[in-house]
């Protein structure tokens, strides 16, 4: 699933083309996805300029003069700027010509993605927690939350109230550099490990968005080019391998139906 850099990485790179542009024209071929392309999405914004392109946690919001649209990339969505002639590929389901002759396609084989236009706000966006990459994000914020939690820490900085887009993937790699362990209960980690912690999920997320994010599957950032963080993981995905640090074998449990790969001796 593309995570908090993925959709930072697209971001970056569809921007500068929409940003501005008036929109020619919206093709839906296929309107049916997570939650259903707003029916007459083509008549609502042809003609419109897009004032704004930003990114909320997942969510990117292309706003308008009037209203706004909220793209989700779903579990396998990516979006390219394409030549206008270029050949519609399959599981290509909309595309957006812009009036400078941008052309921006959305591609989704398990459809689990969105395209949503609201007049104004997105009920999509209410109670999300703060941006990691904000300074409304720090250790001292996740110790507060943590004092009444039984849950462990990985689900408990992966959930959207507590602060968002920190998915599997980076919330693995912070918990190895911060040394703890994915399922230790929330409500027993200190203050100090916190404020460690936040560090290092800021550092991992810049880090991810400096090599344009995480290859796993399919993901390709808005020029069709994979993400090479992939590389520099050192527990998501290596379960049974040795730890880069210690060369312990690395350990790989279930939490909250999501698999969790650690260092028995470098975390606790």
């Amino acid at each position: 699933m593309p995570e908090l850099p993925e959709v930072e990485t697209t971001l970056r790179g569809i921007e500068p083309s929409l940003r501005g542009q008036h929109i020619n024209q919206v093709t839906v071929r296929q309107p049916s996805l997570r939650w259903p392309v707003t029916e007459n999405l083509q008549a609502i914004v042809q003609g419109q300029q897009v004032i704004s392109v930003f990114r909320r946690a997942k969510y990117l919001i292309v706003k308008l003069e009037q209203g706004s649209m909220l793209i989700h990339l779903g579990m396998s969505g990516s979006l390219r700027l394409v030549a206008l002639e270029a050949e519609w590929r399959k599981h290509d389901h909309i595309e957006m010509q812009m009036s400078n002759g941008a052309v921006l396609r959305y591609h989704d084989p398990r459809r689990f993605g969105c395209w949503l236009w609201a007049e104004s706000e997105h009920s999509q966006l209410a109670r999300l927690g703060p941006e990691p990459l904000s300074s409304n994000f720090d250790g001292d914020r996740l110790f507060q939350l943590s004092r009444n939690r039984k849950m462990a820490v990985k689900p408990f900085i992966m959930d959207n109230n507590t602060v968002v887009g920190v998915g599997n993937i980076y919330a693995s790699e912070a918990l190895f550099r911060s040394g703890i362990r994915p399922d230790r209960a929330a409500r027993r980690i200190s203050r100090q490990r916190y404020l460690v912690l936040a560090d290092h999920i800021k550092d991992v997320l810049a880090a991810a968005i400096k090599q344009g994010g995480t290859t796993l599957r399919d993901f390709v950032n808005g020029n069709g080019e994979p993400g090479y963080f992939q590389q520099t993981l050192s527990v998501y995905g290596r379960g049974g391998q040795e730890c880069d640090v210690c060369q312990t074998a690395l350990k790989e449990i279930r939490l909250g139906q999501r698999s969790s790969v650690y260092c028995p001796s470098c975390q606790r």
